[in-house]
């Protein structure tokens, strides 16, 4: 049996980028928004909590959610879209192909993603950049997720919205394929849809 490597947002997720700096704009007053900005983007905030350098509570707290536990579900629930043919498309293919998810992710994010949508049955091998001290496209966390799923890298079919982080996994000797939300170019395979990744394993 070959493994299907999935990434998460923009293949299982719709939203390849997350709306989740939108969401924050939308909570905090207008003369907020500069401070926000440069939590973001100066601070790297959501990128250190996505590397596991603080937990989803201390980020949205520095971002001044007074609930942040709250503020994570409502965030998960109801402004991110699940791929609702992604569950036809695991079913029909669970008796030929392993799964993995490989995801850049805060970690209690992702744990209540996978709970909230019903998807850990179909992972039972998990590697969340906050988990792992490391994110796509860097190779360490490829090489952390081959001896996690103890398989050979020409057995893994890698499935990912980001042309970047195919190309690493391309290094490895994986199968690539680019699940193309943002009508990116890719010299590679090209899906848009389960259907269409079906069709073409």
């Amino acid at each position: 049996m070959k493994t299907i490597i999935f990434d998460m947002y923009g293949v299982i997720i719709k939203e390849s980028k997350g709306n989740f700096i939108p969401y924050t704009r939308n909570h905090f007053p207008t003369s907020e928004h500069d401070r926000l900005r440069k939590l973001f983007f100066e601070d790297r905030l959501f990128t250190k909590a996505g590397n596991g350098e603080i937990t989803s509570n201390e980020f949205l707290t520095a971002l001044g959610f007074q609930n942040p536990q709250f503020h994570m579900r409502d965030y998960i629930e109801n402004h991110l879209t699940m791929d609702e043919d992604f569950y036809a498309f695991a079913e029909s293919r669970k008796e030929k192909y392993k799964y993995a998810l490989l995801s850049n992710d805060v970690s209690a994010w992702s744990k209540y993603i996978t709970e909230f949508y019903k998807l850990n049955k179909y992972f039972p091998q998990k590697i969340v950049s906050a988990d792992v001290y490391c994110r796509k496209p860097e190779t360490k966390i490829f090489e952390i997720a081959l001896e996690r799923l103890d398989v050979p890298a020409d057995e893994c079919i890698f499935i990912d919205n980001s042309v970047e982080n195919l190309r690493t996994a391309n290094t490895f000797g994986m199968d690539t394929i680019l699940f193309n939300r943002d009508n990116e170019s890719y010299d590679g395979k090209i899906v848009y849809s389960f259907d269409e990744l079906s069709q073409i394993l």
